[in-house]
């Protein structure tokens, strides 16, 4: 709406000043014969525009007090001067509300006529991108629900673009020695060992158990502590951990184990769908959570970031979820054909935490001698160092369409087109702060960034994560899956995950009911009412994204990376 305008009135001439009195210096304006064409300010003006915040506006028309100088007329307001003053008053207080009305109503779509605001389909959108046409948007696309603005955002946003492109550099890092992440986590180190059972296919230890029969194992496990879901499953492990530990020499031992693989990334990229499928092989298992999160948040006392942190959770609370599993490997290991035999355990484990290919937003808390910003240790530092025969396996997809679905899952309120463009903007203003300043993994790795922006643009960012983790891990050790190649030929991408984890062969009742089965933590209905991104939004992020997909399809030698069409 527009603000109430203090209004003064040049008595003589009953004409409405505004605040900035454009009549200050009209020296006759005391005087009953004022004539503009003799006022220095006023000569050559036959109208007094309209002003609102300071600033002139039209108002879909020009609003003109009209004057004529001639004596008569001059005569005739001065005789009848308070009824015409108050009739003109009520008239400009009308138009001004009007006025009003229709700008807020435009904005918000609430008019009930055509406003000159609102447009439907722009013929020439330069955000098109990637050879698309408006007849190929038409069903991602409501002429009705957008609002010019939003189009004409394109090019300020572009600029930002484009510096943010030009800032781009990717640098390899630097890796830190075994012997800096020793002196960083040396409890971790104290109780993981460097050496695996060299029978089990997965990486398992036997550790001394010095408890007692009354002593409860997992009575101070965080996990169990913080939430209640949870309890259910270490209520079960009380019953049966004592008929479970192996006993030696007048020792007991319990089977600890750490995954053989995870799924590590990214959230909104069918990462839940994929583990719910792979849990169906007859040789897989995960830990008692599926997504625990301890490498990234858990271990440093981070449940959920706006909460701040709690007590670091220990790596036993850890190596706890794999308990279900390790009893069950450690059946294998001790069963009669296993001893005479020396049968290879073929049971192997997984962890599908989506946070730990990207988020190291707590390093800057736990972590000193940061070089410019950048975190000195990764996630993947510290899983090599334990794990340096580690399988990963990254799904992802359209960058793009992550966001989107990103936002729709974890807005609370408020949510709509309109909005995520908004948040959109607003995030990438930010990000093209940081790269005036620092570097790009600087910036990807900033908490205090990561933490401001609406949307979590840097998830997407893939390839700056990918780059990181091929500094420790071969190449030949991370999978890298595309969601859209998995929608659509599941049979295809399980056989992939198959063939890598070099799991046996499955009957074809098996295969069928893992290939099968409905897709897991699909969009909800809630949030597929409130229809795509805008087209604009879109071709935004295209270009955001674009430097970074051309650089990921040039290390996965895939152009189907590119997402060009999707």
């Amino acid at each position: 709406g527009i603000n109430s305008i203090n209004m003064r009135h040049c008595i003589n001439c009953c004409i409405h000043l505004l605040p900035n009195d454009l009549h200050r210096q009209c020296f006759r304006c005391r005087g009953h014969s004022h004539n503009n064409q003799k006022c220095p300010v006023c000569e050559g003006e036959n109208r007094i525009p309209l002003y609102a915040d300071s600033k002139q506006m039209k108002l879909l028309a020009v609003l003109e007090v009209r004057t004529d100088h001639s004596e008569s007329w001059n005569g005739f307001f001065c005789l009848k001067k308070g009824k015409l003053c108050s009739l003109i008053f009520g008239l400009i207080i009308m138009t001004l509300v009007m006025a009003s009305y229709v700008l807020t109503g435009a904005k918000h779509g609430l008019l009930l006529i055509p406003s000159p605001f609102h447009y439907g389909a722009f013929t020439s959108n330069p955000s098109l991108m990637d050879n698309e046409s408006l007849s190929d948007m038409k069903d991602h696309y409501q002429p009705s629900k957008i609002n010019i603005s939003y189009v004409k955002d394109y090019p300020s946003i572009k600029l930002i673009i484009d510096t943010i492109t030009s800032k781009i550099e990717f640098v390899t890092r630097q890796r830190p020695g075994l012997e800096e992440l020793r002196k960083q986590e040396p409890h971790m180190f104290s109780v993981i060992p460097n050496k695996f059972l060299p029978n089990s296919k997965n990486p398992c230890w036997y550790e001394e158990y010095r408890g007692n029969t009354t002593t409860d194992p997992y009575t101070t496990n965080s996990y169990a502590l913080y939430s209640k879901r949870f309890r259910t499953i270490f209520d079960y492990l009380r019953k049966v951990f004592w008929n479970h530990l192996y006993h030696y020499k007048d020792k007991h031992y319990r089977l600890r184990c750490l995954p053989h693989f995870y799924i590590i990334g990214q959230p909104k990229c069918g990462t839940t769908d994929l583990y719910d499928r792979l849990r169906l092989h007859p040789d897989v298992r995960f830990s008692a959570i599926k997504e625990p999160h301890w490498w990234t948040r858990k271990r440093f006392g981070i449940i959920r970031l706006r909460d701040g942190f709690h007590d670091r959770y220990p790596v036993e609370d850890y190596l706890d979820l794999f308990d279900l599993a390790a009893h069950q490997i450690q059946g294998v290991l001790q069963s009669e054909a296993a001893k005479e035999h020396s049968k290879m355990n073929n049971i192997i484990i997984g962890e599908a935490s989506a946070s730990t290919m990207w988020d190291n937003n707590a390093w800057i808390f736990f972590y000193d001698n940061s070089s410019e910003g950048e975190p000195p240790f990764l996630i993947q530092d510290f899983i090599h160092a334990f794990q340096p025969n580690a399988k990963l396996i990254v799904m992802l997809r359209d960058p793009v369409e992550r966001l989107y679905s990103d936002y729709l899952y974890f807005a609370s309120a408020n949510k709509s087109a309109e909005d995520f463009h908004e948040k959109v903007a607003e995030s990438l203003q930010l990000f093209e702060n940081c790269m005036l300043d620092y570097s790009l993994r600087a910036c990807v790795y900033n908490n205090t960034l990561n933490n401001a922006m609406p949307v979590r643009l840097q998830v997407g960012l893939y390839v700056v994560y990918l780059l990181d983790w091929l500094t420790v891990f071969d190449k030949d050790q991370i999978l890298v899956l595309r969601l859209e190649d998995h929608a659509s030929n599941v049979k295809y991408t399980m056989h992939m995950v198959f063939q890598f984890l070099d799991l046996g062969p499955l009957s074809e009742k098996q295969e069928a009911l893992i290939t099968k089965s409905p897709a897991s933590n699909t969009r909800r209905p809630e949030d597929r009412s409130l229809g795509p991104m805008l087209p604009t939004t879109k071709a935004i992020l295209r270009d955001f994204y674009r430097p970074f997909n051309t650089k990921l399809a040039q290390v996965l030698f895939d152009d189907a990376f590119l997402w060009k069409r999707t």
